[in-house]
Order: structure tokens, then sequence, then C-alpha cells
């Protein structure tokens, strides 16, 4: 089994950061320090160059990285082989997973409960950002696996459809667009309140914009905000703006009425949620189960 040194120095190694393994692991900087000092005297040579505030990995601590995630996947997989020979056996194991604002406030709760529920023994974080800003955590090593909204193909990145969902027109029950039909064209004229740049939602508008000829930039865009729940809070109580957000997070909104959807006619918008890793990571363990369980729930209530 992996030691207490070795667990350490692969949370730096993938962070590239003792502060943030300091933040991850809940252990001191000064303890993490001094247990990395520790494997760099019984190696007999530096794992990590020292770069001001950021450090790099030798190519000893390179090696050591690449052996010890090899290890780590072994590990797992007898852990998880042992546990269906011993019902009490269920070692601790942490996650460390990004999604986009909607996936992480609509899709991915009940997901979570369900799987913290068969798996007692698993300490799951779940970092909340756009899109855009999952994918680069995910390069940086920051998370392991990422559920973004939308495709934007990077070669180092696999992907793995999760869900289908469409992007719809709101606005207020008020709103006097709630009882009109409108055009692609329209939006010339119509004031709207987008997303943040960055943001999947955003990007399935923009392109589906592109099929009709237009640009954002032709558009009068009156507000962007942070945030799903941002903007769906800001066009409900606004009397004059259009938004654009995923089916998934006003279905609510739009049951109670606070919310209407505006149908125009020409446009169209879905966008796929996708799981995200570094490619040459597929297989590792617990995410390889973690997205089964994830596709195989959202199958069941197809």
């Amino acid at each position: 089994m992996l030691s207490h040194k070795h667990e350490i120095f692969l949370e730096v190694a993938r962070l590239l950061s003792f502060t943030k393994a300091s933040q991850t692991l809940f252990i001191s900087q000064s303890a993490i320090s001094k247990q990395v000092k520790a494997l760099e005297e019984f190696y007999k040579t530096g794992l990590f160059e020292r770069l001001g505030n950021t450090v790099a990995l030798t190519p000893a601590g390179r090696l050591l990285y690449q052996k010890l995630l090899l290890a780590k996947q072994l590990q797992h997989e007898l852990h998880q082989e042992f546990s269906t020979l011993s019902a009490d056996f269920s070692p601790q194991v942490r996650m460390m997973v990004g999604a986009s604002t909607t996936i992480s406030l609509y899709v991915l709760p009940p997901v979570l409960s369900a799987y913290l529920q068969q798996h007692p023994n698993t300490q799951l974080t779940l970092r909340n950002r756009n899109s855009e800003n999952i994918l680069r955590a995910l390069l940086d090593h920051e998370i392991d696996l990422g559920i973004i909204e939308g495709i934007n193909k990077v070669s180092t990145v696999s992907y793995t459809p999760l869900l289908t969902d469409a992007v719809v027109a709101v606005c207020s029950a008020r709103n006097l667009l709630g009882q009109r039909e409108l055009r692609a064209a329209d939006l010339r004229t119509v004031p709207l309140a987008l997303r943040e740049s960055g943001s999947g939602t955003l990007a399935v508008l923009e392109a589906e914009l592109v099929r009709h000829g237009l640009k954002l930039l032709d558009l009068p865009v009156r507000v962007r905000l942070g945030g799903t729940e941002a903007l769906k809070n800001f066009v409900r109580v606004d009397d004059s703006c259009l938004a654009f957000l995923p089916r998934q997070a006003v279905v609510k909104e739009l049951i109670t009425g606070e919310l209407v959807e505006v149908r125009i006619a020409d446009l169209s918008m879905s966008r796929e949620f996708h799981f995200i890793q570094r490619k040459g990571t597929e297989n590792n363990m617990p995410y390889k189960d973690f997205i089964r369980f994830t596709k195989r729930h959202y199958a069941n209530r197809e």
C-alpha cells in the first residue's frame, strides 16, 4: 500500500503546489514540506524544483509520479476486489471532480447522493466553475474528472457523452415578450441578459446565431451575469430582458409560471454534457466507476 509520504507527494505533484496540497489534504504546509523532504532523503535526489512561489517536478519527481499513479490504480483495483470478498473492508477514497455550473446545480446532486450512499467511505470534492475553467482545471491537474457543457476539443483530453439538454429562451411572466413568437432576426431589437464568456450555454447560443448570420456584437446585450442562478434570478424580476438558459435549470420556474418560455421559431439549441479526462487516465479508478454509475443513473430515468 502507498505510504502516507507517497500519498502527500502525489497530491503536491498533481497540483504542483504545496499550498494547494495543504488545503486539499487538510494538513499544514510545514508538515507537507517535511514529508516531501523525507522522501527526497530516502531517494537521495530532489523531487521538486522550487521556483519562487511555484514548483516543478524534477526528472526523478516525474518518474516517481508516473510510477505512483500506476501503483495507485493497482491499489484501488485491489481494494475493489477485496471489498467483494469482505463486506467489512472499505478503505477511504478521495475524489476530485469539477463540473460546470448547470451540471453542478441541476444534474449532479441526485447522482452524488446516490453514489455516496453506496460508497460511504468516499470523500468527494466538487468544484463548480464554467466549462472553460473546468477544462483548464483538468489540464492543470487540479481535478481528475470534469463534466462540461458543449465540446471544444483539446487533443490531450478524452470526451465521454453523458446527456443532451436543450437551451431555451425565457423571460419573466410579466414581460410582454412572453406573448410573442420570435424569429432569430428579431433578436437584433430584443434586450438580452446573457451568461459570461466561457459559459457552455453562451457557446451554444453563439454557434446557433452564426447559422443565422448573427453575432453577439449585433445584438442589444444589456447585462452579462456569471452563473446560471444569477441569470435566472435576474430575468425572473426583470420586465424587459430575454435570457437563454438550460431547460434543466428552469423546469421548476416554468411549471410555477415565474418564467415563460419564448418560442423562437427558427432557433434550435441543444448541447451535450461530456465527461472530460486527461488522455491516458480513462481507466483510473474510482473515476471510471463514477462515470459508469452516473450514465446508468440517467439511463434508468429515460
